[in-house]
């Protein structure tokens, strides 16, 4: 679906429904129409869906980092004013999730972790991005899903190009090393802030025992599987995912029930 994007300063982002503010990060190759069956369903439940555009491949060579994004997703949500957000994370998006929540925990009411980096980095390994090699960037992409199709030659045209863009190569090795530098592996006992784990059981990039490690690392987790799905359960299963994600958040009781954010 077409979106609106909103220009304010340094921030690019879409903003949809009224609510309780659900702040969504997309991955390294991800884009926001991953995100589409979330933005459609959870305005209507009474949630405001904010989608920025991560700076991955528009800040300095020193900014593009972990810890730099997080820092981003900070300015942004005190840009708009909002006290306490939940965060949804995938892949790389997700890592960043993590960081913020050690950085910034008073910001945070949860956070949605689906694929999420942070623990198991083969997703960005020493043969990947591979330059020039089409049917390489292809079969990686189809990799991600359980279903190859959902692997549009839309979406493979948009990861090579981004492959084969020298600065947007160099950055997405910068960002694939921070990853690896920036493994959260002591830091998740110490972050307490209630966590859904969302999993494809057929993921191949961030594997299901990565998940079963972050539910025992994670002091405040639960974890929910679907079955016959890859890495991007938002976007390969979306019905499934908002059902879980749905019924979580209203055994949690997250929402702001006064909807001061309206």
């Amino acid at each position: 679906m077409e979106r609106t994007l909103k220009v304010d300063g340094k921030f690019r982002y879409v903003e949809i429904g009224q609510g309780t503010p659900i702040i969504i990060l997309h991955g390294l190759m991800g884009g926001l129409s991953n995100f589409d069956g979330v933005a459609d369903y959870f305005p209507k439940k009474g949630y405001k869906v904010v989608l920025p555009e991560l700076p991955l491949y528009t800040n300095s060579i020193l900014q593009t980092n972990v810890k730099a994004f997080a820092k981003f997703v900070k300015e942004f949500i005190e840009h708009l004013g909002f006290k306490e957000v939940i965060l949804l994370g995938n892949s790389l998006g997700g890592h960043i999730a993590l960081y913020f929540a050690k950085a910034y925990p008073s910001m945070l009411k949860a956070m949605i972790l689906t694929g999420s980096s942070g623990l198991y980095e083969s997703a960005m390994g020493d043969s990947y991005p591979k330059r020039g090699d089409y049917a390489y960037i292809q079969k990686k992409a189809e990799d991600v899903f359980y279903d190859p199709k959902i692997a549009t030659k839309e979406l493979v045209d948009e990861v090579f190009q981004t492959v084969n863009d020298r600065i947007k190569l160099i950055k997405t090795l910068t960002i694939a090393k921070s990853a690896i530098r920036h493994n959260m592996s002591k830091d998740l006992p110490n972050i307490h802030v209630a966590t859904c784990l969302i999993w494809g059981k057929n993921d191949k990039v961030t594997p299901p025992e990565v998940a079963v490690e972050f539910n025992e690392l994670l002091p405040d987790s639960s974890l929910y599987w679907i079955d016959k799905c890859g890495h991007a359960a938002m976007m390969e299963c979306p019905n499934e995912f908002n059902e879980i994600l749905n019924q979580w958040l209203t055994q949690r009781n997250i929402k702001d029930h006064e909807n001061k954010y309206s």
